[in-house]
């Protein structure tokens, strides 16, 4: 996904994901690197596990976005190890899909927030009689973060689009390292939108306070 330049007045704005980031709980991320390390493996080079599960990731992810634009995926290039997760996770997508017959309305719509001065792009708007949001993950689990962005993005169409309301929830469907497809659902987050807005009031405050360091 390219980086947007999110703009309120004339000057840049921060993006959801650069505001989260900040605060991000990193103890996961150090104890995996450490147990790789212990293993003997590296988190860099094409042999490395970040590597190799980012590409599945990105592979499903293509799959998925290719099926919603109705284009055909060519997998040219790609190694059959990789394909074969791949795969699997986007058959599970297709029979979430199947079942749920949720269409995708709106993708990759960067917007921002005049009141709040940030930005972000939201990656799927779905409809089923009524409008939901949905995001999509690769990782191994669901993070508090990952709530966070969805209740951030949240006040972002809703400060766009106020006479388009948000009545059928948030879908995180998610795509793990290993190949696996999962869906979840939230019927409000608005403990998340409570944290998101605390995070943009520190995130100045943190910048400010850096320059006088």
């Amino acid at each position: 996904m390219p980086t947007h330049k999110y703009m309120v007045d004339g000057e840049r704005v921060p993006g959801t994901t650069t505001i989260i980031s900040r605060f991000k709980e990193s103890g996961t991320l150090m104890y995996w690197a450490n147990r790789e390390g212990l293993q003997g493996r590296t988190l860099r080079g094409e042999d490395s596990t970040a590597v190799k599960a980012a590409e599945i990731g990105t592979i499903a992810h293509a799959m998925m976005e290719a099926d919603i634009r109705n284009r055909t995926f060519t997998a040219d290039g790609i190694p059959e190890q990789m394909l074969v997760p791949a795969r699997k996770a986007f058959g599970a997508y297709r029979e979430w899909k199947n079942q749920t017959q949720l269409r995708l309305c709106e993708s990759e719509m960067p917007l921002v927030s005049r009141n709040y001065r940030y930005g972000g792009t939201l990656d799927a708007m779905l409809v089923k009689g009524v409008l939901s949001l949905g995001d999509f993950k690769t990782s191994n689990a669901i993070y508090m973060d990952y709530l966070i962005q969805l209740a951030a993005y949240r006040n972002l169409w809703d400060e766009n689009f106020p006479d388009r309301p948000i009545a059928g929830g948030f879908h995180l469907l998610r795509f793990s390292k290993q190949g696996d497809f999962t869906h979840s659902w939230w019927a409000e987050l608005d403990d998340a939108w409570e944290a998101f807005k605390l995070m943009r009031q520190l995130y100045d405050f943190d910048k400010k306070l850096k320059l006088r360091i």
